[in-house]
């Protein structure tokens, strides 16, 4: 090949040309990438700043992560625009581009934004705030944080319980802590040979000696059904929402002691089996039956 044919003048002109775009476009990835870096600190620092901000506001601690959340995610969009805009892509282009990706991603990502838009309804309308006890269709637990996709609990033995916003949103919600007061309802049933009338006043006396209940509304105690072991008492009363749990713990513990010392006796279910002692085949003679009852022999 004859090297006098090449022009060295295009070739170092296409070689300086080379260089500078290189240089160029490293300095852009460069500083694209500090930008990148630089604004995903930015929204968590952000977030942070107003997440602790909010806390000395009156606004609802319900409300405090979504909004630290929206704040972050704003400031991480703007942060891949700018990256893109280091790289000559126009603002329209972007808007264009982020309206096709969001296209594609809300038709690939359904589950996702119905999370979103199940976080959103629920710090809007407020079913329940932060350190409520609820019960969603078997998801419960103490409320810890509402967040953009999900919200966490803490179950009754201290584990954290994460579930998606759409899963709670959708399903009915019991909301233990909402309300003051709380009313319980003990139920036991006596033997029918019990004294009944003696059971009851028993139970109410026991009602009215416990100074953690309620008098409005007034305690109750009555007979509410007969069944096939005996007769069914109720002793209904209502308390205030902190004392629930310690003082249902602490009547079921009484219930029986009282109803015992006023007579009656609680019934249990019985079974009779019959157990055939000797061979049957030898008639009445050498033929007896032992009587089991409860499990007890008789």
């Amino acid at each position: 090949m004859d090297l006098n044919f090449i022009d060295h003048a295009k070739l170092e002109a296409t070689w300086a040309y080379l260089a500078q775009f290189a240089v160029s476009q490293g300095l852009n990835c460069l500083a694209a990438l500090a930008i990148l870096l630089v604004g995903w600190w930015l929204s968590g620092r952000a977030a942070r700043t107003l997440r602790n901000g909010l806390q000395h506001t009156h606004v609802d601690d319900t409300l405090r992560p979504m909004l630290a959340s929206v704040a972050q995610w704003v400031v991480r969009v703007l942060t891949v625009v700018l990256v893109l805009s280091q790289f000559g892509v126009q603002t329209a282009s972007i808007i264009a581009m982020l309206g096709a990706a969001g296209l594609a991603i809300g038709l690939a990502l359904q589950g996702t934004l119905q999370n979103i838009a199940a976080g959103i309804m629920l710090v809007l309308l407020r079913p329940f705030r932060v350190g409520q006890y609820i019960d969603a269709q078997g998801v419960a637990g103490t409320v810890r944080e509402t967040g953009l996709f999900m919200t966490e609990l803490q179950t009754f033995d201290g584990v954290c319980l994460r579930v998606p916003n759409g899963k709670i949103w959708g399903s009915p919600i019991m909301n233990y802590s909402e309300n003051p007061t709380r009313r319980m309802d003990i139920e036991v049933t006596v033997t029918f040979d019990s004294p009944i009338q003696a059971g009851l006043d028993a139970l109410r006396a026991m009602l009215d000696g416990d100074k953690r209940l309620l008098e409005t509304p007034r305690r109750e105690v009555m007979v509410v059904r007969y069944t096939d072991r005996g007769v069914t008492l109720n002793a209904r009363y209502w308390t205030s929402n902190d004392d629930f749990w310690s003082v249902q713990y602490e009547m079921f513990a009484r219930l029986k002691r009282t109803l015992e010392e006023a007579g009656c006796r609680i019934a249990v279910p019985v079974q009779e089996v019959r157990v055939p002692e000797g061979d049957e085949r030898e008639g009445n003679e050498g033929y007896r039956e032992r009587i089991v009852v409860s499990g007890k022999p008789n």
